[in-house]
């Protein structure tokens, strides 16, 4: 992403460029990451790195005709799923590969208590959650949560 590129030609941190723009380091972060970013930060962020806005937006144009067009909207979506799918897995290795380690940790050092049944129990819950979420078992924050909570914005 260009505002990465610029940002470091100009010597300044993320954080120094929330700082001088008023835009959060987050939005800074995401935006270097391909994310779509409003006209105003772009505008914030072009007059702190002294550059037209117009070749901010122009990359932001770029980015977004990129990102997979050849894709029907049911292809994102199964893309998306499938990723999702892989985020799941990759949780429970993590899972999996920690706990034997504090296994073998607390074998070694405190044989008589064992400490890493709290640390499994903890995280085995989230990871439930977490499979739960993306094999839709239970679906919280879906598509109708979401519809629901737009209409509740636009009320006010």
């Amino acid at each position: 992403m260009i505002l990465r590129k610029l940002r470091l030609d100009k010597g300044l941190s993320q954080e120094q460029l929330s700082q001088m723009s008023g835009v959060s380091v987050r939005t800074i972060q995401r935006i270097e990451r391909g994310a779509r970013a409003t006209p105003e930060t772009l505008k914030c962020l072009a007059a702190v790195l002294e550059v037209d806005f117009s070749e901010l937006r122009k990359d932001q144009q770029m980015t977004a005709n990129t990102s997979h067009p050849e894709l029907t909207d049911t292809e994102r979506d199964a893309l998306e799923y499938v990723r999702d799918i892989k985020g799941f897995y990759t949780h429970a290795m993590q899972f999996a590969v920690t706990i034997a380690v504090f296994l073998g940790l607390n074998l070694w050092l405190t044989p008589g208590f064992y400490w890493v049944a709290f640390v499994a129990i903890g995280w085995g819950i989230g990871l439930v959650v977490h499979g739960l979420s993306v094999f839709e078992v239970f679906n919280w924050f879906g598509p109708d949560w979401e519809k629901r909570q737009v209409a509740k914005r636009l009320k006010r």
